[in-house]
């Protein structure tokens, strides 16, 4: 079988030739508890940057580590099963799938998957009905304070990403009035209005975002889904309103620098956001897994409704997991990245 292998961990920008394809056998028998599964999809995701150095910065997630097996979020087929709950032919999911064609695994640590929860769309498992999913749902909704009626203003950056392009559709699906959504293309913007609900996108790369949000949030800004950090964040918080809320997902611009999360706002951002008591917390989806099972039900619903619209950026082959992953990080996914190992 062909796995992946990290081979270089430190700040700086990942590049796909920080990992290393290699072929390896695999054991003949299974033992009591495991089972042998052949992995179909594989996810790559911005907070696997942090796992690229030795201190991640978070005490849920371990490093990666030199020259070993890389893993992450995964989908395969069992192919032979010693795990009483689970049976050939059986679709499984793990949060730590390791990065190979062919594994053994421990049964206990997988979870079956029903098919058509997604119109038979597996990989959405990974995305709109995995941890990606939950991530844009649970933020929204523990730590966006939305309401129906409230005539609420969102405002999501990253807005073409995987949780972006899912928590602007939920911030009007659970309420806000007007959502805008930002992003790094002309394409990624009109995709975000024209298929996915979006009132209004704004290019970070073209004219002044400052002015365009002004323009396109008369009543400034209640809720704001920050997936990127930076310059665009402060830009966005100084027209956020009184007593709004700042849901704190990722900070893609930070992950190649080594500063502390969530990184501390410059001074005169800070004291805007103090002044006008906006509230600015971390938000860990795993500390909100006795709602996962609803909360997943709830996003299925969704996408079988259409009421869900989902993206995927698919690519094929094991051996291009780095490169998807370069890609990734530059902001060349729309939606969901995805890595298809075998059919």
């Amino acid at each position: 079988f062909f796995y992946f292998k990290i081979i270089l961990g430190k700040n700086g920008v990942p590049v796909a030739e920080n990992f290393r394809l290699e072929q390896s056998t695999i054991a003949d028998t299974i033992q009591a508890g495991q089972v042998r599964v052949r992995t179909l999809y594989l996810s790559v995701d911005p907070y696997m940057r942090c796992r690229m150095n030795e201190d991640t910065g978070s005490d849920y997630l371990l490093p990666w580590q030199l020259s070993e097996v890389a893993d992450g979020g995964g989908i395969g087929i069992v192919e032979e099963s010693k795990h009483e709950n689970l049976a050939k032919g059986d679709f499984v999911t793990s949060f730590n799938w390791p990065w190979q064609t062919v594994a053994i695994l421990d049964g206990s640590m997988l979870q079956k998957l029903v098919p058509q929860l997604v119109n038979g769309r597996l990989s959405y498992f990974l995305g709109a009905a995995g941890i990606t999913g939950l991530t844009a749902l649970l933020g929204v909704r523990e730590k966006g304070h939305v309401a129906v009626g409230a005539n609420q203003t969102m405002v999501v950056s990253g807005a073409a990403g995987a949780c972006g392009s899912l928590a602007g559709q939920i911030g009007r699906l659970e309420g806000c009035s007007r959502v805008v959504g930002i992003a790094g293309t002309d394409e990624k913007c009109s995709i975000l209005v024209q298929e996915m609900g979006f009132d209004a996108a704004i290019n970070y790369k073209e004219g002044n975002v400052a002015e365009q949000l002004r323009e396109l949030c008369p009543g400034g800004v209640d809720v704001y889904f920050d997936n990127v950090g930076g310059d665009i964040s402060d830009t966005v918080i100084s027209q956020m309103n009184q007593n709004s809320h700042i849901i704190l997902c990722g900070q893609i611009s930070q992950y190649n620098k080594d500063v502390p999360y969530p990184p501390p706002l410059p001074p005169d951002i800070e004291k805007i956001r103090k002044e006008r008591n906006i509230t600015r917390e971390r938000f860990l989806v795993l500390n909100y897994m006795d709602k996962q099972e609803a909360s997943v039900l709830q996003l299925c619903q969704w996408i079988q409704e259409g009421k869900l619209k989902v993206r995927e950026t698919m690519v094929e082959g094991l051996a291009n997991v780095g490169a998807a992953f370069q890609s990734m990080m530059n902001g060349g996914n729309i939606g969901k990245q995805i890595v298809s190992v075998s059919k």
